[in-house]
């Protein structure tokens, strides 16, 4: 019989005799921490009596005991797999009755152990045989030649370089497999004339399979000037799977769908060594410091893993509604947004200098007017140090103990009144010291975060190269990382966007959808008469107004006369599809207008709104039953969201899948029509061979430096291919674009509050 121990936190009340081993394992049982009551067990907490070395398995439940007793953090990706030897990690099953979506995961996990118990699971170890380093020019053409004349239907490839953008890194070496469990890593030291005509020859007659595309094709195009005429993406099949953010890492996969495991685990212990012994920052290191004999095994299994998670993933393309969203959407996208990064976002140094002096300006003004405040002063008197408003602590004893502000019932994780951004904006009501250091907080961090950040990552062009993401959310809209998130730049400060600049002959225009979510809804719903709104015209609230509170007066007088009706309409019509009810409108219309509205008025306003648009109204109810009975709804494109945790027994979570997949539905539908305008925009461009370069799709929004004189064109192309009819479009009426053109992004913004003259 096996010898077995598992680890929980705290003691629970879970039957993992019959949860986990279903009768047939005897095993010991422990906990990190005693005491029952403790909250949250830290690791001062922890009063284990154990001896891992007793037992033959530790199976450790949840992520408190895998931290605990290995270095590895996230048990959603260890789970069910084998660390170290003998630890088997899993999530604790309590999570289900609330989380239905992490049943698949238990029910792998627990199979896992029970083979690795067994011992019908072993880790498969990397033969020697099955990778080959390369570092000899003649015999890489050879391998090459070999490869090209088996003629393989397709090749797993991957890169490995000394940085993450093509202009700041260089390729270290490529992976290469085309036969299963087989694959080389080629030392890019070794590749002469040949080898690069040869490699492009293979890339020329076969499909080559990428995990991240767009980060490899990158590379080479840059570098090497490769083309790839037939690619797929492993990342991307996958999104279609789990369109979860953060589940798509070749590493979660391999662990996930092939026998290797964490394979690259030996070489980041080699990587951690090395940095213990030479006094390197982990952050400061960098992959071209790896040794060509540690990297090739692994690098080479990047190639290995590639193929054999294609294998899985590409079944997918069985599902003809996923298959589209792949060739029509996500294939384009990531070659268009190739060209988009490598476009760059065009900036003004010499702006970029002032704005840093301006905004310390504000800083040290903010700074200055705080610290005049007598209470300040007393509260250091007191305290016998120095205030400093960025310690929770400190604020929260200031304004709460010491001010005597009456908290807003907003608390933190731990319990404690909350001083984040929306507190102290509300705390501003009572006193003005909340505001001051609200605004001295999002003042330091437009200087910290984008300002100080930009001007030393700036290309010898004066552009940043950043990324964009076709998978890192749920909807489809695209999310933005790297050097700078596009997605996140301040709203209601300019002075950022002022800095987004069209160099001198060009102009950045700017193309925003109008109203595109409530737009698509009204389409899908097939509500006639909230399309007749859009075929009427004018201002879109006031429009919905009049009809829905029947108002007698012109639509352009709604906003005079009936202002909080207006508001009322605003709100019921952006929350709809948010599942807002009377209380959410009734503190939004409250809000918006300054003038209370009580949630009885609120909810006779969403009774009037439905009363108006009843097919809207009966779509909204047919698609919430539909997930709910199913866990899942596709996007009129054929995007599908999964909601499993409409099973859950907490209905907070059960309503907001609930509302999560409404929302879904219509905002996925207008991203998407964004998309495919920019992409067909782009090829549109090319096909031109214009000088406008599109930098960016912001939200609904799609930013581009275009020359003066090709404006007009730019702007009649552009919204030809948003307009276009895709089949959800209002006959006679398409979707609505407006365009904003300027000198820079903040589009007049930053001139009118700093001058025209920095």
């Amino acid at each position: 019989m096996p010898n077995v121990a598992l680890i929980e936190t705290k003691r629970s009340n879970t039957n993992f005799k019959t949860e986990l081993f279903d009768n047939d394992i005897e095993f010991d049982q422990f906990q990190l921490c005693s005491d029952p009551n403790i909250k949250k067990v830290l690791k001062r907490d922890v009063d284990i009596d154990f001896n891992p070395d007793e037992y033959e398995w530790v199976i450790l439940v949840g992520s408190d005991a895998l931290k605990y007793y290995t270095p590895i953090n996230s048990i959603t990706e260890y789970s069910g797999k084998l660390v170290a030897d003998k630890f088997l990690p899993i999530i604790n099953p309590a999570m289900l009755a609330f989380k239905p979506e992490a049943k698949p995961t238990w029910e792998t996990s627990k199979q896992n152990i029970l083979d690795y118990i067994s011992g019908d699971l072993t880790e498969t170890v990397i033969r020697p045989e099955q990778v080959l380093g390369i570092d000899n020019t003649e015999i890489a053409n050879e391998w090459i030649c070999r490869c090209i004349n088996s003629r393989p239907p397709y090749i797993g490839l991957d890169s490995e370089t000394g940085g993450l953008y093509p202009r700041d890194g260089h390729v270290l070496g490529i992976s290469i497999s085309y036969e299963r469990d087989y694959g080389v890593y080629i030392n890019i030291e070794c590749f002469d004339e040949r080898t690069e005509a040869l490699l492009q020859t293979l890339f020329n007659q076969t499909k080559v399979i990428f995990h991240n595309a767009k980060f490899d094709i990158a590379f080479f195009e840059y570098h090497f000037n490769w083309n790839f005429p037939d690619f797929e993406d492993t990342m991307l099949l996958h999104y279609l799977i789990d369109e979860n953010p953060g589940t798509h890492g070749l590493k979660q996969l391999a662990m996930k769908w092939t026998p290797y495991g964490d394979y690259e685990q030996p070489m980041y212990e080699w990587i951690k060594d090395y940095c213990k012994r030479t006094g390197t920052l982990r952050n400061q290191f960098t992959w071209d410091t790896i040794p060509f004999e540690v990297m090739s095994e692994y690098a080479a299994m990047d190639a290995v893993v590639t193929l054999l998670v294609y294998e899985k993933v590409v079944k997918i393309k069985q599902n003809k509604q996923l298959l589209r969203v792949y060739d029509e959407i996500l294939i384009p996208g990531t070659r268009f947004l190739l060209d988009a990064q490598d476009n760059g976002v065009p900036f003004d140094k010499d702006r970029l200098i002032t704005a840093q002096e301006l905004m310390q300006h504000e800083i040290d003004n903010a700074v200055s007017t705080l610290y005049k405040f007598p209470e300040i002063k007393q509260f250091e008197k007191i305290n016998g140090k120095d205030f400093n408003p960025n310690s929770t602590v400190q604020l929260r004893s200031l304004l709460f103990d010491y001010i005597g502000l009456q908290p807003t019932g907003k608390k933190t994780g731990t319990g404690a009144d909350s001083t984040d951004a929306e507190v102290l904006k509300e705390l501003g009501e009572q006193s003005p010291i909340p505001q001051l250091i609200l605004d001295i907080r999002q003042r330091s961090k437009i200087k910290n975060t984008y300002l100080d950040k930009i001007i030393p990552q700036l290309d010898r062009d004066i552009r940043l190269r950043t990324g964009f993401n076709l998978h890192g959310t749920t909807s489809g809209r695209l999310s933005s990382s790297g050097k700078l998130n596009m997605q996140q730049l301040p709203r209601d400060n300019p002075i950022v966007k002022g800095c987004i600049k069209a160099k001198e002959g060009h102009k950045i225009v700017a193309m925003d959808l109008t109203t595109a979510e409530v737009y698509v809804a009204a389409v899908l719903a097939k509500d006639e008469a909230l399309m007749g709104v859009f075929r009427a015209g004018g201002n879109f609230h006031s429009q919905i107004a009049k009809r829905v509170f029947k108002l007698p007066c012109d639509p352009e007088e709604v906003s005079k006369l009936y202002p909080a009706k207006r508001q009322a309409a605003k709100a019921v019509t952006f929350g709809i599809m948010y599942g807002a009810g009377p209380m959410k409108i009734s503190e939004q219309v409250t809000k918006d207008g300054g003038v209370y509205f009580s949630k009885q008025e609120a909810a006779e306003a969403i009774n009037d709104y439905f009363k108006e648009f009843h097919m809207l109204k009966s779509w909204i109810e047919k698609n919430q039953k539909f997930i709910k009975q199913n866990g899942f709804i596709y996007s009129y494109f054929g995007r599908k969201r999964r909601l499993p945790n409409v099973a859950s027994e907490d209905k907070g979570i059960q309503s907001h899948s609930i509302r999560s997949g409404l929302n879904f539905l219509v905002q996925s539908a207008a991203s998407d029509i964004n998309l495919l305008g920019a992409i067909d925009m782009h090829k549109h461009i090319k096909k031109q061979k214009l000088g406008a370069r599109i930098f960016a799709l912001v939200h609904d929004s799609i930013l581009a430096e275009v020359p003066i004189d090709e404006v007009d064109s730019y702007v009649e192309a552009l919204q030809d291919c948003i307009q276009k009819d895709r089949g959800v479009s209002i006959p006679g009426c398409p979707v609505g674009c407006d365009f904003d053109i300027h000198d820079d992004y903040s589009l007049g913004k930053f001139e009118a509050l700093y001058g025209n003259n920095v």
